[in-house]
């Protein structure tokens, strides 16, 4: 009999058995949050990064990833979340789940109210979110703006999306947006360079060299939001 169900137990999926991580996040972006020691990336979805830039109904550059964790944080950020661990990390080992709020499912939120797309080469269940937020011009929708996944190895071909039609510089602003002479928000301050060799270096601002850095998009110069997104991008620390 124990035989049959050890047996059993192996036959169910894994997620049977994935305890629930429970209780007030600190929300890092609109899609990484941080439950006690557990990090943890919402799945399905895809949000922009802190010092991504997007364009507003004028034409006008907006903080749409600090927005987008704001938002977040303003809506469910003092409530208990429940997330549900999936059988996968992510290349930065951040656990992948599905979170509620209140028997909400948060993604859903994100992603209806613009603040996130449907990452559909991993799931396709937000898309008719995605489709009602396009269709209000709700949130990063109201104007233009670059995919996240697009947006982190952007480039002159890069797609622009939006509601709108974009404005005839908007291709320039949007993919130098995180590398502009002033930080894109007072979290996004590290500074990432390439060096002659080639490698990405990143300097806080306390590094000796941080102030003779110059923030140019065709010097391959970047903004980071935290030690974690630098290194996650294949940079290292300054040895001065």
């Amino acid at each position: 009999m124990k035989f049959l169900i050890a047996l059993f137990a192996l036959l169910l999926p894994a997620t049977a058995f994935a305890a629930d991580i429970t209780g007030v996040p600190k929300i890092r972006e609109a899609d990484y949050v941080q439950i006690g020691n557990a990090r943890i990336r919402l799945g399905g979805i895809d949000a922009p990064q802190l010092d991504q830039l997007c364009l507003n109904t004028k034409g006008e550059r907006w903080s749409c990833g600090a927005a987008a964790r704001d938002e977040l944080i303003k809506y469910a950020g003092n409530k208990t979340w429940s997330c549900n661990r999936r059988q996968v990390t992510d290349r930065r080992g951040r656990i992948v789940a599905r979170c509620d709020v209140d028997g909400e499912d948060i993604q859903k939120w994100l992603v209806r109210n613009g603040w996130a797309l449907a990452y559909a080469r991993i799931s396709r269940d937000y898309e008719p979110d995605e489709k009602a937020a396009r269709e209000a011009k709700a949130g990063m929708w109201q104007g233009a703006f670059i995919a996240p996944w697009d947006w982190r190895v952007r480039n002159k071909k890069t797609a622009i999306l939006g509601a709108v039609k974009p404005p005839e510089k908007a291709r320039a602003i949007l993919l130098a947006s995180a590398s502009g002479p002033v930080a894109p928000s007072p979290e996004c301050t590290i500074k990432g360079n390439v060096n002659r060799s080639g490698a990405c270096i990143y300097h806080r601002p306390t590094s000796r060299w941080y102030a003779k850095i110059r923030m140019n998009v065709d010097k391959g110069t970047r903004w980071f939001c935290s030690v974690d997104e630098a290194e996650a991008a294949g940079c290292r620390e300054t040895r001065r």
